[in-house]
């Protein structure tokens, strides 16, 4: 400040000395017009450097601002400090908005300032995706202006906030949102909107679930406590007649010891995700073993046939692998009638290896073949409990499929038959 108030006085000492010193020798008129002189001079040099100021000071750029000497320097040099603190802070907050903003846009809710009135303030991508909503034009707007359900607008006007509202926006019917509004500051709101799509489909599925076991288990332990029931009540039952009702009792006691076993199996498949035991398999041997098994199964009511490639192994856990194997088989010869073919491919296509199970049997319709691998899901309810089936069998091979990373294809036509296969990568392929 002192070198500031130096530059300013010390001209102005040195005209009054010059003065002074005209006054003495020459007069006093020729003094005051000296000074009067240097006066319009120093007028209109601060003049210019006002007009500059001025100038600059309508775009007041860093890289222009004007340079002179003087105590214009200083208020230069003052005005060049000011305007780079001031742009290093803009720059800082810059950043941070867009560090928030990142933030906000990463976050797994939707979320809304809404002000006075509800009008919205601003919105992060998620909560314009769930709401429809666009920026650029639809800031300062009431909310309920472009969100008109009636559940919605009850919601807002209730101020009741503290149990969330569950809705479907009108233009995703599709979608299931859990919306919670928090009020903060004065009159302000935020809205947090989830997409919970996915775990309704869950709880649904759950439901289907617990109802499907119920269902599936309701019908053999019926079953087992009529007989049970009769044979309690009736002590002068024939031998015949009790060895039927026995026979009866064991095939549904096994009926529903399958399904349980597949429940676990399942639940197991679901829940571990520990690594799995690997090893090569032999899957020629491997092959041949379940062949064996299915003929027994069959009866000979059917002609298996193996085509098996010789030499290629795969990576992965036996049992798992047999047990999947061994499923496609099953149904194939639950589902192809007495006299038709089954055929078992295992073979190289380029760098992947496909085990295929091929049946001439009764076919699937286009529309079920999306969710024949859904738990409980049958094409023929009765059809499939006639022939012994749980409902479980390919959500397992599902299951053991994405542990192995392989790819479950179903191709079918109805009376014409059905292919199942499952392509293994690369990397599971040993020889």
């Amino acid at each position: 400040m002192q070198e500031f108030w130096w530059k300013l006085t010390t001209p102005m000492i040195l005209v009054a000395f010059a003065a002074l010193i005209i006054w003495g020798v020459f007069s006093f008129a020729l003094a005051v017009v000296f000074t009067l002189f240097v006066l319009l001079l120093v007028m209109g040099l601060h003049a210019r450097q006002l007009y500059r100021l001025g100038q600059w000071l309508s775009n007041p750029l860093l890289q222009t601002i004007p340079s002179a000497g003087g105590i214009w320097n200083e208020v230069y040099s003052r005005l060049y400090k000011m305007v780079k603190r001031h742009n290093q802070t803009k720059q800082e907050l810059a950043a941070e908005l867009q560090h928030i903003e990142q933030a906000t846009a990463a976050l797994p809710e939707g979320v809304a300032i809404l002000g006075t009135g509800h009008r919205i303030e601003w919105c992060n991508p998620l909560a314009q995706a769930h709401f429809g909503l666009d920026p650029q034009f639809d800031i300062r707007q009431d909310i309920t202006y472009l969100v008109r359900q009636p559940e919605f607008i009850t919601y807002l006007q209730q101020r009741d906030f503290r149990d969330p509202l569950v809705m479907r926006p009108s233009r995703h019917q599709e979608m299931v949102l859990s919306i919670k509004l928090v009020p903060y500051g004065e009159d302000k709101h935020l809205l947090i909107s989830r997409d919970i799509t996915q775990l309704e489909r869950i709880e649904a599925m759950r439901r289907d679930f617990v109802a499907n076991v119920s269902h599936e288990l309701r019908t053999p332990l019926t079953v087992v406590n009529g007989f049970v029931e009769n044979l309690r009540d009736m002590p002068d039952i024939d031998r015949a007649d009790a060895q039927r009702a026995l026979q009866l009792v064991a095939e549904q006691t096994a009926r529903m010891e399958n399904l349980v076993s597949d429940l676990l199996s399942l639940s197991r498949l679901e829940n571990d995700q520990s690594p799995m035991r690997e090893e090569d398999i032999d899957v020629a041997v491997l092959l041949h073993g379940i062949a064996e098994d299915g003929r027994a199964l069959s009866a000979g009511r059917h002609t298996l046939h193996e085509v098996v490639a010789a030499g290629i192994k795969l990576r992965g856990n036996p049992d798992a692998i047999r047990s999947a194997f061994g499923n496609l088989l099953t149904n194939a010869i639950r589902y192809t009638p007495a006299g038709g073919d089954i055929w078992l491919r295992w073979e190289l296509r380029g760098e992947q290896v496909i085990y295929a199970v091929q049946d001439s049997g009764i076919g699937i319709a286009p529309q079920h073949i999306p969710r024949l691998t859904e738990r409980f899901y049958r094409v023929d309810r009765s059809r499939s409990r006639e022939t012994g089936g749980t409902g479980l069998g390919l959500a397992i091979v599902k299951h053991i499929a994405m542990r192995h990373q392989a790819q479950l294809e179903i191709t079918s036509e109805e009376g014409k038959g059905s292919t199942f296969s499952l392509t293994f990568p690369a990397r599971r392929v040993t020889r």
